[in-house]
């Protein structure tokens, strides 16, 4: 096999990783593959469109509505400014995060593997999993509220019937992945259009939501607490991981010009999906404020709007705008819950693969995850009910908030280095406007936590000495949290990536029997195969 490919250098599959350096790329024309043209055209972006309306899903899952709601209810457009900010944060994160993908053909956690000893690279599996599981619990829970506003159908019922979601899934992915890609944007298109309609029925004043959204403020301790949770709901550690991922199911030129090329599009392509995410959580904030705002509120309703949930969402816009509005409600959460469905099986079966090298069937993958999603949904629904399950959420926004720095300083380190991208490394702006805003997201996150915590013991109705004992378990706690994130910081990135061998001066001049100057990036077949199946065997590859 060594140097008997004509077409293909053969330390394009190396990894960098032992268990995949002879992992064979897909090299046969029958499978289904999203080839990016090596000419120069604006018409390429089309060809890079899809990973971000994946990724933009969770920016606009459950967990994000019920913390518009909140915003909009209590403090009608004053916050919307953070939405802005939060938008544009997200966007250059996630910029990295297929930049690295695409500069070195393997995806976040995969370099996890091969930088880090095996005790941290095991901590920081576990980590992700559980990340993936917080993100699915939203999902589960804002799916079984929206068949209960559909069809009231009881909640704990409609936690079971998320499971079917499986099905959904398989029979997709019988299609590829551009109909996947496809079916997930029309998902977020739909969730649009129905905020579009809710806001033609709640009618904001256009003067005020524009200056909510250019005019910072921050009027007490209740708004700082709800900006908290605007930011920290924004990126999401589990994001990073897929985002990274996904883009290796193109077929890239692997010229330098290429790779740019590449970096470029998919920048605009991820600016467009979150403009468009950005543009639903701005209407959901406008709707809820204007409704909860309405001189037309019976106390009943102005008492909802003081503790605003997904649940109590609907009856308030049945009661205020009609029941048109509470139905359009339902489809949107609908179709939120059912897109993280997607988005969230992937991550995972991305994290177990990376960090792991092991692949799961995608519907076992799926049904691993739900069931670990669904055990805590059905209980808590089952004895807390509505109120109970929309605590749920807040619980895991929690989690996914101490999760992220154990996937956002990687990325930040990867991506900030030579050794591993080459001459493709973030230049020092970029660098320092990353860890800005990286900083900002974590410290933020962190002191969210901490804030939490301290409120928790000081409203606790515990005996004294239990709370002095929890207070020293939790601060503990925190050091080792805050010693782990400093060991991620301050640790040297020593593995160079074996890609980029591909874009060095003397590489670029490589020739293969042919004389080409530009090399083609076969997309990993390791990566497609999650994707969507093999419908016709490979070719048995030359000798």
């Amino acid at each position: 096999m060594a140097g008997s490919n004509s077409r293909q250098p053969q330390f394009i599959a190396s990894t960098g990783n032992q268990s995949f350096s002879n992992a064979p790329l897909i090299q046969s024309a029958d499978t289904d593959q999203i080839v990016v043209p090596e000419r120069k055209s604006w018409k390429n972006l089309f060809a890079y469109m899809g990973p971000g309306f994946l990724v933009s899903i969770a920016y606009i899952d459950p967990g994000n509505f019920e913390t518009d709601l909140q915003s909009g209810a209590q403090y009608k457009y004053e916050l919307l400014w953070i939405i802005l900010v939060a938008s544009c944060a997200a966007l250059v994160i996630q910029s990295l995060a297929a930049n690295l993908g695409v500069v070195t053909g393997k995806h976040l956690a995969e370099h996890c593997r091969a930088e880090y000893p095996r005790g941290p690279n095991f901590i920081l599996w576990v980590l992700a999993e559980i990340a993936v599981v917080a993100c699915d619990i939203p999902e589960v829970i804002g799916t079984a509220f929206a068949l209960n506003m559909l069809f009231n159908i009881p909640v704990w019922i409609g936690v079971l019937l998320t499971g079917l979601s499986t099905l959904v899934l398989l029979a997709l992915q019988q299609y590829g992945v551009r109909k996947l890609e496809i079916f997930i944007s029309f998902l977020v298109l739909t969730i649009a259009g129905c905020f579009l309609a809710e806001l033609g029925y709640a009618k904001p004043v256009a003067g005020e939501v524009l200056k909510g959204l250019f005019v910072p403020q921050l009027k007490g301790n209740g708004a700082t607490g709800l900006a908290i949770s605007l930011l920290g709901a924004m990126v999401m550690p589990h994001n990073l991981f897929l985002h990274s991922a996904l883009v290796l199911s193109r077929r890239i030129p692997r010229s330098v010009q290429g790779i740019k090329e590449a970096c470029r599009f998919y920048m605009i392509e991820s600016g467009f999906a979150l403009m468009v995410a950005f543009l639903i959580n701005v209407s959901i904030i406008s709707v809820s404020g204007a409704v909860c705002n309405s001189s037309n509120m019976n106390p009943e309703d102005q008492a909802s709007c003081e503790d605003l949930d997904l649940n109590k969402a609907s009856f308030l816009l049945r009661n205020v705008l009609g029941s048109w509005s509470s139905k359009l409600f339902g489809i949107a959460l609908l179709a939120s819950g059912q897109s993280s469905t997607i988005t969230g099986t992937y991550a995972g079966q991305y994290v177990m693969q990376g960090f792991l090298d092991l692949r799961l069937k995608p519907w076992l993958r799926n049904f691993l995850t739900r069931c670990l999603a669904i055990v805590p949904s059905l209980i808590v629904a089952i004895i807390g009910g509505s109120a109970g399950a929309g605590k749920l959420i807040i619980i895991a926004s929690m989690i996914l908030s101490f999760e992220l720095p154990f996937a956002l300083i990687p990325l930040l380190k990867f991506t900030s280095s030579e050794t591993k991208m080459g001459e493709h490394a973030n230049s020092t702006a970029v660098s320092a406007i990353a860890w800005i805003i990286g900083s900002l997201i974590m410290g933020i996150n962190i002191y969210y936590l901490v804030t939490s915590f301290i409120h928790f013991l000081l409203q606790s109705h515990w005996k004294r000495i239990a709370v002095v004992f929890l207070g020293i378990f939790g601060f503990v706690g925190v050091a080792i949290y805050l010693a782990a994130v400093a060991y991620l910081v301050f640790r040297p990135n020593k593995k160079a990536t074996h890609l980029l061998a591909l874009t060095t001066p003397d590489s670029r001049h490589m020739v293969n029997g042919s004389g080409r100057t530009s090399v083609d990036c076969l997309p990993r077949e390791d990566i497609v195969s999650m994707q969507l199946p093999q419908r016709r065997e490979q070719t048995e590859d030359m000798d």
